[in-house]
């Protein structure tokens, strides 16, 4: 009786322990539930390792300037009717400035489908001189990333660098088997003319992790085609962030990161800014941790949750009636202006088809990944 008595004692303690420090994130209190199990639906993961070694800027200016139209069409996917989510992960190596005893590898970000995150960790990446350890990157990335178990998932690894596949001790071939097992395709890009590729294990690894070797000319300009739609959809853009409705903790910092990315955008290029538009007038573009108008839409979502101190100071006074109708005109205005900007892009879509040249060289980052991943998602009953 007592060993038992004891017993109770110490899993009361256990709990109350977990109870205080298990599950409490330091960030912002929810206003909903976490998705659970039965509600899960497939996932298309991608994880993104770049070389930021000397030669790689133009590697990494192709990614900060492709994102958004990546990103555009995985957001038309389908899997038995069912949308997508998408969940993008980054990793840098073969950068001196990275820790020798991690291999000269560094998780940039870990899977998350917060976009403007993403772009902000992408422009931040720099370049500098170091050892490219392609089968210890892959195999860190494997380890370190949460990656999904749901058997409709699609799980992409997209290497990119231009350095000999087989340096460092980890073998990449021992990688990618840990790869195959959990069902990840291993897809390399090298940076650097084909033959160069094959030659270096590049097309070896690919073959291998059951993916798709890539050539890309990483220092190719990026070639926009500008059209009549642009200067409209990046005016609306601008209108498009005055619906957003921050609140939290942290929901003024995010607000103020969104609208960095959308500078950051403009700095490459307008087109590219036009393609940051489109995005955020799609479906995958959602901020329902900082944002009550994307928050309301979740099924669990509670006026009652929200404390009035963390909301905007104009919204403080207001009853919980006021606030709904407040949150209500915004999301009106909200999908007025997005379904102009998806209007305005089905143009713009028809107008640069026109413009392009059948059998154009098209040698660069995007279409690398796009075209391998709707072609590996096919295998997977993904549709288009």
């Amino acid at each position: 009786m007592k060993n038992r008595i004891t017993y109770v004692l110490m899993l009361v303690g256990l709990l109350q322990i977990n109870s205080l420090f298990g599950n409490h994130s330091p960030r912002q209190k929810k206003l909903h539930k976490p998705v659970v199990e039965e509600s899960y639906k497939q996932t298309i993961q991608v994880a993104l390792l770049l070389d930021t070694s000397n030669s790689m800027d133009g590697l990494i200016n192709q990614a900060k300037a492709q994102l958004w139209e990546i990103v555009n069409q995985l957001s038309y996917a389908k899997c038995r009717s069912v949308q997508p989510n998408l969940e993008i992960a980054l990793y840098e190596y073969g950068n001196d400035r990275l820790s020798s005893r991690e291999g000269y590898i560094k998780q940039v970000i870990g899977f998350s489908n917060d976009l403007d995150e993403i772009s902000e960790k992408l422009f931040s990446l720099t370049t500098n001189g170091g050892s490219e350890f392609c089968g210890q990157v892959i195999n860190t990335s494997i380890k370190q990333l949460d990656w999904g178990k749901n058997d409709d998932d699609l799980r992409m690894v997209f290497i990119a660098g231009n350095e000999p596949f087989n340096q460092g001790r980890l073998s990449y071939k021992d990688a990618i088997t840990d790869a195959k097992e959990k069902d990840i395709v291993v897809n390399t890009i090298y940076c650097g003319d084909y033959r160069s590729g094959v030659q270096t294990h590049w097309k070896d690894g690919a073959d291998l992790g059951r993916g798709d070797y890539m050539n890309i000319d990483h220092n190719r300009a990026v070639v926009h085609i500008s059209t009549p739609y642009d200067d409209i959809i990046i005016q609306l853009n601008s209108k498009l962030n005055n619906t957003y409705v921050p609140y939290g903790s942290y929901g003024v910092a995010k607000s103020i990161k969104q609208r960095a990315q959308d500078s950051n955008a403009a700095e490459l290029d307008e087109v590219v800014s036009v393609k940051r538009a489109v995005t955020k007038s799609g479906r995958l573009y959602n901020n329902s941790q900082w944002d009550l108008v994307d928050a309301e839409k979740e099924d669990d979502f509670s006026y009652a949750k929200i404390e009035k101190k963390k909301l905007p100071k104009e919204l403080q006074d207001k009853s919980t009636a006021q606030l709904k109708a407040y949150v209500a005109t915004k999301s009106a205005e909200r999908k007025k202006i997005q379904k102009e900007i998806q209007d305005l892009n089905k143009k713009r879509t028809v107008f640069i088809a026109a413009k392009q040249k059948e059998g154009t060289d098209k040698a660069d980052l995007e279409n690398a990944m796009i075209n391998t991943i709707k072609r590996q998602a096919k295998t997977k009953g993904y549709q288009w």
